[in-house]
């Protein structure tokens, strides 16, 4: 590719709406452009590495048996209805307004409604059907670039098993074609546990890259590697100290008082004395959530506590209604509708929270007396420095950005849909489906915010959109200009793929400084100086080093560097 007549345009300013590296170098070398906000154009030297992280992605699911689909991103709304997933996904589905279609955000739903009754008998089982296709999010902040937008392109795969124990070998196939896959991409990354969220199902695990422009949460162990997301993470942590004597509920003023920071300094008490209420709708329906202190609840945990269906926090115009009070002064007892509980407030006494009067709290609470029948659940996010569930040491928590993710569905859309096969006894059985995801604009990311310097990016293979930045420092000179064309096709003839800088007008320090920012491995530098003495000038972008060798020598060296 001659630069003179290629379309990158480079920036030399970091533009004002770009944070975070990854983001900031896809504009500057031209990769991608926004259309508008969470929705992005490849550019042709971006979609040159989307492409080859596709083929990757190909080879390696090819490897386990996938077979490749290409199914609509225009979908029957009835087909998502009937799995309910309208609902769980909720405002972040793409609705078409004159008609009864939604824009997908995956494709368990229609990939199920191939296999009906396609998939009839257990000898026709395993499958592995995959797909690498653009979805949708009505994601309500798009930020950090490519990784958190509204369109998308996505490895989405499917498997189908007669047992579960076949679905466990197919979960650990995609496990292991997943690092495959990321390996080659020459990426940095660990694997949690996860939430399946919308999904549903029962295994999941995430692909991460630590990163602070990570839109998830991570909690790790450095000592015995115990990792999960946050959504789902545990930690050892004190529970709170039942007291051997019970006080009595007793009334207590508290003006102005909302917090549970006011709360304690107004009263002179330890966070862990109190229990803060948090009220949510679920399925129309109000639930309390108790937590102690200032434990955050993980509404994601909360979700699983509570089943399918959409939670939300309740409004403050539903509290007055429901409880009487205002957020500051709402309570358990006497609260009317479910109440269940974090893990580490079970059988706690002698607490004080809200007495659903405003400017009034309640003390001498005791969990096993006033409330018997409540339930309690692990409902608390983890924090830094919380003990690990699994030894003895600390947690750290940190971001991270999610590359891929595997689950485990189960029967959920197999039972949803009817999709149902014949077993050794002729006996009808849901198919069990597992359902393994890449974000291929994520890979893209998380290697540039991993390979870059002050200077551009860093490629490597098999990622780089070429091997060789040829550079002719000037064009105008004669023997400049046609020992770097022929050099251009030698090169080619090799099998290398080049981008050739033959542009006639750009300095030497204009093309140095695009050769660093577009950061192919290697730099091959032609210049009148050298040309005399019969030599060129290669140089390794990840190292900076130069290396100055006969002409002769080019292509061997070459094929030795990368």
């Amino acid at each position: 590719m001659k630069l003179s007549s290629a379309f990158i345009p480079t920036l030399k300013e970091v533009p004002a709406d770009a944070v975070i590296p990854s983001h900031i170098l896809m504009l500057r070398t031209g990769m991608v452009r926004m259309l508008s906000a969470g929705i992005y154009s490849f550019l042709p030297l971006g979609y040159k590495v989307i492409k080859q992280i596709s083929e990757i992605i190909r080879e390696e699911m090819d490897e386990i048996g996938g077979q490749e689909f290409h199914l609509p991103g225009l979908n029957p709304k009835e087909i998502w209805e009937s799995t309910n997933r309208v609902e769980a996904f909720g405002d972040t589905m793409f609705h078409i307004k004159n008609r009864e279609y939604v824009l997908a955000p995956t494709h368990e739903e229609i990939m199920a409604f191939h296999a009906k009754g396609a998939l009839s008998s257990y000898k026709e089982l395993p499958q592995i059907w995959y797909q690498i296709q653009t979805k949708f999010r009505n994601e309500p902040r798009p930020r950090s670039g490519v990784i958190r937008g509204r369109q998308f392109l996505m490895k989405d795969a499917y498997s189908f098993d007669s047992t579960w124990e076949n679905l466990d070998k197919s979960y650990e196939l995609h496990d292991k074609a997943y690092r495959a896959i990321f390996d080659r991409c020459g990426i940095k990354y660990f694997v949690v546990g996860a939430s399946s969220g919308a999904m549903g199902g029962s295994k999941s695990e995430e692909f991460m890259v630590k990163s602070e422009a990570g839109e998830d949460t991570v909690a790790h162990c450095e000592s015995c590697n115990y990792a999960a997301n946050v959504e789902v993470a545990s930690s050892r942590i004190e529970a709170v100290n039942r007291s051997e004597e019970s006080k009595s509920n007793y009334e207590i003023s508290t003006p102005n008082v909302k917090s549970i920071d006011e709360l304690c300094a107004f009263l002179n008490i330890d966070e862990r004395q109190t229990a803060k209420s948090r009220v949510y709708m679920f399925k129309d329906k109000p639930v309390l959530v108790l937590m102690s202190g200032n434990d955050e609840v993980n509404e994601t945990k909360l979700g699983s506590a509570l089943g399918e269906g959409q939670v939300r926090p309740c409004h403050p115009e539903e509290l007055a209604d429901i409880t009487g009070a205002d957020a500051g002064s709402i309570g358990p007892i006497g609260f009317g509708h479910r109440i269940i509980a974090d893990n580490r407030l079970k059988d706690g006494n002698n607490l004080i929270s809200g007495a659903n009067k405003n400017d009034y709290h309640l003390g001498g609470i005791d969990f096993k007396r006033d409330l018997p029948e409540m339930e309690y659940f692990d409902l608390r996010t983890v924090e830094s420095g919380e003990g690990c569930p699994r030894c003895d040491a600390k947690l750290d928590v940190f971001r991270a950005i999610e590359l891929g993710h595997i689950f485990k569905l189960g029967t959920k859309y197999s039972d949803a849909l009817g999709v149902n096969f014949l077993d050794e006894n002729g006996k009808a059985q849901p198919i069990i489906m597992g359902s393994y995801g890449i974000g291929l604009e994520r890979v893209l990311a998380c290697y540039m915010e991993q390979n870059y310097d002050e200077r551009g990016v860093i490629w490597k293979k098999p990622l780089a959109p070429f091997d060789v930045h040829l550079i002719a420092l000037n064009m105008k000179n004669e023997t400049v200009a046609s020992k770097a064309a022929e050099m251009y096709d030698e090169l080619r003839k090799s099998g290398w793929q080049v981008l050739f800088d033959d542009r006639l007008d750009a300095s030497a320090g204009f093309k140095f400084n695009d050769a660093d920012l577009l950061g192919m491995p290697l730099q091959v530098v032609v210049g009148e100086k050298n040309l005399k003495e019969n030599m060129v000038e290669i140089k390794i972008r990840s190292t900076g080093e130069k290396i100055k060798i006969n002409l002769d020598e080019l292509i061997p060296k070459i094929k030795q560097l990368i």
